[in-house]
């Protein structure tokens, strides 16, 4: 028997025709390169956005062809969002902090038709435009007052652009599954991997993402994503806040300023973020530093990497704001998983409530998970257990752009049963919090036993005298591998490896202290801010332990 519903395709321009009827005066704010606060409505970003997609078919983009954009968290990044994918185009976000020649390999390999560029990520591609064959125009993100000097041809700018196009637009109509965003991965190995979603998807992913237990997204909230859209969606944020009427708030590049920050986030009411661990640092000491505070911000969700427990310590006990730790990536969308508080936990502790906050969460509907061991047998979710974490869902990859898409070939990323290899090590408790001990290819593996790394680098970074810590494995004459922490002092202390390594003995297994402490002035990171252990055991690959009692100060 078949179900008598309406078979109303999934797409993402329905998310702004509902928002400019039923939430029109609700505000976007944003910094820019060219405006320190600009400010509209929701009924100005679909009036704008229709001109902008009338733009797109003057200048002859067609059904299906990829557009690059190189931006910041803004208005105008937001309207290219729902302009080419509403148009049946591909958006396709690139990172402007990719080394250069990554990319150019994007942009060729994506074969990118025209390409949005923000003013102050103009020298880049001025680099490179030789280079991209397949680029037809550049069109920079600003108006005609602020338009660069350039000697690259087929320039254009943005305002001028869409000023005399018609504010009226009629969104087509098309298969749910047809493309709609392209993201590569920023992997520190081979060449990036594109990650194509779809309106079904990303649709599917923004109602999980608005779900109370995940961003509780709504027209009561203010909402500062300081995730960059130039990576993964922005976490889904610039759909899911639409879709509900959340008032947005846009960094613009000054998503890395804890001043700019602080001033957002008090004067436009913020209530909600999201961000990386090195950004909630930043501001954090800004904090410090200056005395001023964040009373509007009731919660973060942190992601991209392992939350250190001190990032979720200070935000509590010195701005009561609570950090729901998340866990996914550029193939799951990202959302994966999602701290939430749940029925039971009023009579625990804050030590236990904390305890939680490190671990990534519980798995948001939509995802399977499970933990496998090395013959891929599935293991117990009892908190002990640790393997192979692997996904399957509405919004995670089949396949990566340009490769295999059948199951279980070699370049395929999902198995012949349609799990997803994550590439990262995880344990899950009897109530499905799983937590993240390592990377596949990180793990430290010393006398036939696994080392967290993770679990090494969060007790390091506990130390007042640490700003931030790695930990990674180095070769071991009797136990093969053993664990080598370099870290980063703070300021001008001159804290010694043996003071941290006696300040780590009561906070890891005596298995996973480290053999040795060394001290750098900067660890190496990818371009989303991840720290990158490859460059890292590459650095310290001749290194030898020193005998017991001589330690690296």
């Amino acid at each position: 028997m078949q179900a008598l519903m309406m078979n109303s395709q999934l797409m993402i321009s329905n998310i702004l025709k509902h928002a400019e009827k039923n939430y029109p005066n609700r505000e976007i704010v944003s910094v820019t390169a060219d405006n320190p606060r600009h400010r509209y409505t929701y009924k100005d970003f679909a009036v704008r956005t229709r001109q902008l997609a009338n733009a797109l078919d003057a200048l002859g983009a067609e059904f299906g062809d990829r557009i690059g954009t190189l931006a910041w968290n803004d208005y105008r990044h937001l309207e290219l969002y729902y302009a080419i994918s509403g148009s049946g185009m591909v958006c396709h976000t690139i990172n402007p902090k990719l080394f250069p020649e990554q990319v150019n390999y994007i942009i060729n390999h994506a074969q990118d038709r025209f390409i949005f560029v923000d003013v102050l990520v103009m020298p880049l591609i001025e680099a490179l435009a030789e280079h991209l064959p397949n680029v037809e125009t550049f069109i920079v993100l600003t108006n005609k007052a602020n338009m660069p000097q350039t000697k690259l041809e087929n320039v254009l700018c943005y305002e001028e652009l869409i000023a005399d196009k018609s504010t009226e637009f009629e969104w087509p109509e098309f298969d749910e599954n047809t493309a709609s965003g392209m993201c590569y991965t920023s992997g520190t190995t081979g060449n990036p991997k594109g990650v194509v979603y779809s309106h079904r998807s990303t649709m599917l992913h923004a109602y999980a993402g608005a779900l109370p237990d995940v961003t509780n997204s709504s027209g009561r909230e203010t909402c500062l994503p300081v995730v960059p859209m130039f990576h993964v969606n922005a976490w889904g944020l610039p759909f899911g806040t639409i879709m509900t009427g959340t008032k947005l708030v846009m960094p613009g590049p000054k998503m890395g300023d804890g001043e700019t920050l602080q001033n957002l986030i008090e004067s436009e009411n913020v209530s909600f973020s999201s961000g990386v661990p090195t950004i909630w640092l930043a501001l954090l000491d800004y904090l410090d530093k200056s005395g001023k505070k964040i009373t509007s911000l009731s919660r973060v969700t942190v992601g991209g990497a392992a939350c250190p427990r001190t990032i979720i310590e200070r935000f509590k006990q010195q701005h009561n704001t609570m950090v729901y730790q998340g866990w996914g990536m550029t193939e799951t969308s990202p959302l994966g998983t999602i701290f939430g508080l749940q029925p039971g936990m009023e009579e625990y502790t804050d030590e236990q409530i904390t305890d939680l906050q490190t671990m990534q969460g519980r798995g948001v509907f939509g995802i399977e998970m499970r933990i496998v061991d090395e013959d891929n047998n599935e293991l117990p979710w009892d908190g002990v257990e640790f393997g192979a974490l692997k996904v399957r869902g509405p919004w995670v990859i089949s396949g990566y752009y340009g490769m295999s898409q059948t199951p279980g070939e070699e370049g395929c990323p999902v198995d012949d049963k349609g799990w997803f290899d994550t590439g990262d090590v995880a344990t899950i408790n009897p109530e499905g919090f799983m937590q993240i001990t390592d990377r596949t290819k990180d793990v430290i593996k010393s006398g036939g036993e696994w080392v967290s790394s993770i679990d090494i680098e969060n007790a390091a970074v506990s130390h007042p005298a640490i700003a931030e810590a790695a930990a990674i494995g180095r070769y071991h004459p009797k136990w093969t591998e053993r664990p080598l922490l370099i870290a980063v002092r703070k300021g001008d202390t001159q804290v010694t490896s043996a003071e941290i390594l006696n300040f780590l003995t009561d906070k890891l297994h005596k298995w996973s202290l480290p053999d040795d402490v060394v001290f750098v002035d900067e660890l190496p990171h990818t371009a989303t801010g991840k720290l990158n252990k490859l460059a890292l055991r590459k650095t310290f690959e001749d290194y030898e332990f020193p005998e017991i009692g001589r330690a690296h100060v």
